[in-house]
């Protein structure tokens, strides 16, 4: 299949930055002059040599063909994917005035890409793994020992909210945050990531602002709920049980069918702390009208190694994860890159958007938000925060703080410059987050984060 006809914007390119200083630095390299010897071929290859600080340039290429999403390679000595050298290739590229022209790969551009391919294909027809395990009974008993250890875990926290609410919530601000973090690395040592995570977030709520006590009682209480859910997981429906266990941290696998559709790559952001990146990709299917989440995820200070261009369509198989509500899935295979597309999700009001997030916190109570499409709205500023109101003013969502940071408000608001626009983001508890904007009429999604 030919690449050449499928160029990508800027946004797609910078889309793809692990963050705010490789989107800067890489846009710096955008321009021919650091480059030299670049091509592109037309099975989806794209090389340059960049000149950089040393006497010798940076080898980069980037195979844009491959099914897994972009992959990157590049001499430099940066931990980041894609580094800032790979982003300015892009860029380059996608510029289309005869800045990446057409030509033969080199043989260190293409010994890289050649063995990538043979591996894949070698992967593809090898057929799924077997098991890491070959004793079913071990694997049993490992179980039962973590389901074991989750249960103390989630005992002694009970007792941990009980002493909290017998003493008064008042008592919460003079603890400070050691007593939280003691109690998560407890459910670390109970083998319980989910909630150790939750009790980090109680932590810090505590003198964060007027109306704390009341947010630290409604998060003790979704705690509370969550360990009676792990405690009585027998008696639940099996979709909520499962629901129960994703959410105390517990592994599953992807079990759902495989489900083939184009699959328009929506938005792409990632979240970090002091352990781990997280990135989180949203699917929307052309066909099936599906919403789907991945997830990928990369230790303290690495991006995650997967990434799709937001704005355009793949031809991919995805199988979703157990639970009730639950919209996380696996990318399968891709049958193609991704190309451009014309189809966006179909959008509802402000007031709908709010009913959905509802609707779906009765299958999952802990869920922080639920990805919705705004149709016909209008950013507004809203006292010191923003909203966006629906076209016919009968209603409007609040933004989200944490949307009020970087450039995507602003982003958003210069796309609509006062007219309406199609905005899709995640609806929840804390307010509406902008994650793509289409201005009216056709055209593909403008990420903004």
């Amino acid at each position: 299949m030919t690449q050449q006809g499928v160029r990508w914007t800027a946004d797609q390119v910078l889309a793809l930055a692990p963050d705010a200083a490789s989107r800067k630095a890489g846009s710096r390299l955008g321009a021919a002059g650091p480059w030299s010897e670049t091509g592109s071929s037309g099975d989806g290859t794209v090389w340059g040599l960049c000149k950089g600080s040393g006497s010798k340039p940076y080898q980069t290429v980037v195979d844009i063909a491959d099914t897994a999403g972009p992959a990157y390679k590049c001499s430099c000595p940066s931990r980041k994917f894609p580094c800032k050298h790979a982003l300015g290739l892009l860029l380059l590229w996608a510029g289309g005035d005869g800045g990446v022209p057409d030509a033969q790969a080199p043989e260190w551009a293409e010994q890289w890409i050649g063995g990538r391919r043979q591996r894949a294909e070698q992967k593809r027809t090898a057929g799924p793994s077997p098991a890491t395990s070959g004793d079913p009974e071990a694997a049993r008993r490992r179980a039962e020992k973590r389901a074991e250890r989750v249960t103390a875990g989630a005992m002694e926290l009970e007792q941990r909210l009980a002493d909290l609410l017998r003493s008064g919530l008042a008592s919460a601000e003079s603890s400070g945050y050691g007593l939280w973090e003691e109690t998560a690395a407890r459910m670390v040592d109970a083998q319980a990531p989910g909630l150790a995570a939750r009790v980090r977030e109680l932590g810090a709520i505590p003198s964060s602002g007027s109306g704390w006590p009341a947010r630290l009682l409604e998060e003790c209480a979704l705690i509370h709920l969550l360990d009676q859910g792990w405690l009585r997981r027998e008696q639940l429906p099996d979709s909520l049980a499962a629901t129960v266990r994703s959410r105390i941290g517990l592994p599953a696998a992807a079990a759902g069918p495989a489900v083939r559709d184009r699959w328009l790559v929506l938005a792409q952001y990632d979240t970090a702390d002091s352990h781990l990146t997280t990135r989180r990709i949203w699917l929307y299917g052309e066909e099936s009208g599906r919403m789907v989440l991945l997830l990928s995820y990369g230790a303290a200070g690495r991006a995650p190694a997967l990434a799709l261009p937001v704005g355009l369509a793949l031809d991919a198989e995805v199988s979703s994860y157990p639970g009730a509500g639950q919209l996380r899935a696996d990318l399968g295979e891709q049958f193609t890159p991704p190309t451009p597309t014309a189809v966006r999700p179909a959008g509802v009001s402000t007031t709908q958007a709010v009913a959905r997030y509802g609707e779906a916190l009765k299958d999952d109570p802990w869920l922080e938000s639920w990805p919705v499409t705004l149709d016909r709205v209008i950013p507004a500023p809203d006292g010191d925060g923003w909203q966006l109101a629906d076209a016919d003013g009968k209603s409007a969502l609040l933004l989200a703080s944490s949307a009020m940071s970087g450039s995507g408000l602003w982003r958003l608001v210069a796309v609509s410059g006062g007219a309406p626009v199609t905005v899709f983001g995640e609806c929840g508890h804390r307010g509406f987050t902008p994650l793509a904007v289409w201005p009216e009429g056709p055209g593909e999604p403008i990420p903004l984060c």
